[in-house]
């Protein structure tokens, strides 16, 4: 298998490299591409060194199989022709081709088969508070179609890359020492504060990152669930949480859920009230599942169900997400 990965030198570019070692990914040569700031790095992987090459338009990905692309909707847009024009499949991590028509969206633990038509060559890797979403909800619409869910997302720094979290540990720092805080990733200074904005606002009020979550899940699910999000930065550094409340067709009971996470693919059930467990960000960043508590009956709705998950939004959320396609592929015979 010939892997190249484009954006290597960013958050979701170095969290690939970490996962297809843990993975063990079948690999015979491995190629990095980064824009021209980050081209000449050097990275190990395996224990074999590898540089950086300059992404540029021509025949570079002749022979590679599977293209993991992390670099911007931009860069995705104006380099797909030349990904993916020799055969490479392009499992792209930006924005720019999820709600297109001809491009699947996926989530392997729900829809891996949609990654099997793919015209363009493309798979769309979605937004991560989508996907740790909708890995919990898959659980649950096996039960009792989903009609209606309402999300409020606790969104660490490292979701807006390596210089928010780097900025984030300076304003704590800066705040500490009483010296002038430096904002320049987010709208406002986010050490000690939280901020209810996640990308541009829409005219309807939401955000773009509030708007992703309904229309991704309809296009992953195949249906008319309808999501309502309030997506939200706080100031921790790593792993972002969800708050999610859902509207099933019949009630569904405490018990039906827990053991319907337990059987549930790439999640883990961490519920226990009376122990004071449940999932928290600090000590899930790196884990590969998508992490269910506070189960509890909806006291507002008969037929409503509420839950917090916690996931590692640059594993899962992104990097894991896309290997697991490529793994899905391979295992299907799809790819070579």
């Amino acid at each position: 298998m010939n892997v190249a990965i484009v954006g290597a030198s960013g958050a979701v570019g170095q969290e690939f490299l970490r996962v297809l070692a843990e993975r063990n990914f079948p690999i015979d040569q491995l190629t990095l591409f980064g824009s021209s700031r980050s081209a000449g790095r050097k990275y190990t992987f395996k224990g074999k060194e590898y540089t950086v090459q300059l992404l540029q338009h021509g025949d570079d990905f002749k022979g590679i199989d599977v293209a993991f692309v992390s670099a911007g909707a931009g860069v995705s847009k104006e380099f797909a022709a030349d990904i993916t024009k020799h055969g490479a499949v392009m499992i792209d991590n930006s924005s720019a081709f999820r709600m297109d028509e001809d491009v699947p969206l996926v989530v392997p633990e729900c829809n891996a088969e949609d990654a099997l038509d793919r015209p363009r060559g493309i798979i769309a890797n979605p937004n991560c508070t989508t996907i740790m979403m909708v890995v919990a909800l898959k659980a649950f619409e096996k039960l009792s179609h989903i009609k209606r869910v309402h999300v409020a997302s606790y969104q660490a720094a490292s979701g807006a890359g390596q210089a928010a979290m780097d900025e984030l540990y300076e304003q704590y720092r800066q705040v500490l020492a009483d010296e002038p805080v430096t904002v320049e990733k987010f709208p406002y200074q986010l050490a000690f504060n939280v901020i209810p904005q996640i990308d541009v606002f829409q005219d309807n009020g939401y955000t773009k990152e509030e708007m992703k979550m309904f229309n991704e899940t309809r296009k992953i699910m195949h249906s008319d669930i309808a999501t309502s999000a309030m997506c939200v930065r706080v100031p921790s550094l790593r792993s972002h949480s969800e708050s999610i409340w859902i509207e099933t067709e019949r009630p569904i009971s405490v018990d039906e859920a827990r053991a319907a996470v337990e059987q549930g693919e790439g999640l883990v059930l961490m519920d226990d009230p009376a122990k004071k467990e449940y999932p928290m960000p600090l000590f899930l960043a790196g884990k590969d599942p998508v992490y269910v508590g506070r189960i509890r009956k909806d006291l507002a709705n008969p037929n409503g169900l509420t839950f917090w998950i916690v996931s590692d939004q640059i594993k899962k959320g992104a990097a894991l997400n896309a290997v697991q396609i490529a793994e899905y592929l391979i295992r299907v015979g799809n790819i070579k």
